[in-house]
Parts: structure tokens; sequence; C-alpha cells
């Protein structure tokens, strides 16, 4: 036969607050309807703000940037947005005497073009660098040297 044992046994089990040990002081983590509302069709109300403000509706600043691809300046006109002047244009071209059109009068006087002929590669553009202007705000925007 067994012997009565000391600890007694309890006539019922404990609660389910006291088993789970919610804190009544504690807010509950989803809102509870209180008395004279009513449940929305999801079952709850949406909780209220609480130490927040309500949203304010702040105006939305956007900007856009536009990412321009490294211009290759030639002899040839460009189409392009200006940095300058932020304008979509076709660049407009000079033709300034550089080392090519030097070198090639320095070659035409050794050969003995010395009565003006050797000034013939300053009339040739195919010869001269070339400036890249913007014809809206006239800003240098590139140059192409020959040599």
């Amino acid at each position: 036969m067994a012997a009565p044992s000391s600890n007694p046994v309890p006539s019922a089990p404990p609660s389910y607050d006291e088993a789970v040990g919610i804190n009544m002081n504690y807010p509950h983590p989803y809102p509870v309807p209180g008395p004279g509302q009513k449940p929305d069709e999801k079952g709850m109300n949406p909780p209220p703000y609480m130490g927040q403000p309500p949203p304010a509706s702040n105006p939305i600043t956007v900007q856009t940037v536009y990412v321009q691809h490294p211009v290759v300046f030639y002899d040839r006109p460009v189409q392009m947005c200006c940095p300058s002047c932020n304008q979509m244009i076709v660049t407009r071209l000079s033709y300034d005497s550089g080392a090519l059109t030097w070198l090639s009068c320095g070659g035409l006087c050794l050969l003995g073009c010395v009565m003006g002929c050797c000034l013939i590669p300053f009339c040739i553009d195919a010869l001269k660098d070339v400036d890249h202007t913007c014809p809206k705000c006239n800003a240098l925007l590139g140059s192409y040297k020959r040599l």
C-alpha cells in the first residue's frame, strides 16, 4: 500500500491569467473594444494613435536628376544637354589654328612653298582644332584637338 503524500492535491487547476501570468496593468497587445463599441468587419477597431500626433500632410518635394554620359567631341556638331543652361542643343563649331595647322605650314615651307603657299593650311578647317560652344548661352562645352 502506498503511503499518503505530504503535498495536498489541488481541487481546481489555475486560471488562464494565473497560468500565463498576464499583468492587468500592462496594455493588451491587441485593442479590446470598450463598452458601447462595435467591432469592425475584422473583429477589432483600429488602434488610436498612442503617444504620436496624427500624421501631418507635408508636401513632398521631388527632384529629377538626369545622368548624362560623357560626351566625346569630334569635328562634327553634337546634340546634348548644355550643362550651363540645361537646354537641349546642337553644339556650334568654331575652328582655331592648332598644332597640326602649324606643323603643316612648317612642312610646306621645308618643301619650298615659301611664296604664300605655306599659308594654305590656315584656310583648311580639316587641319584646325574644333571648339564646341552652346548656341544659347555661348558656354565652351569642349574641344577637339587634331594633334
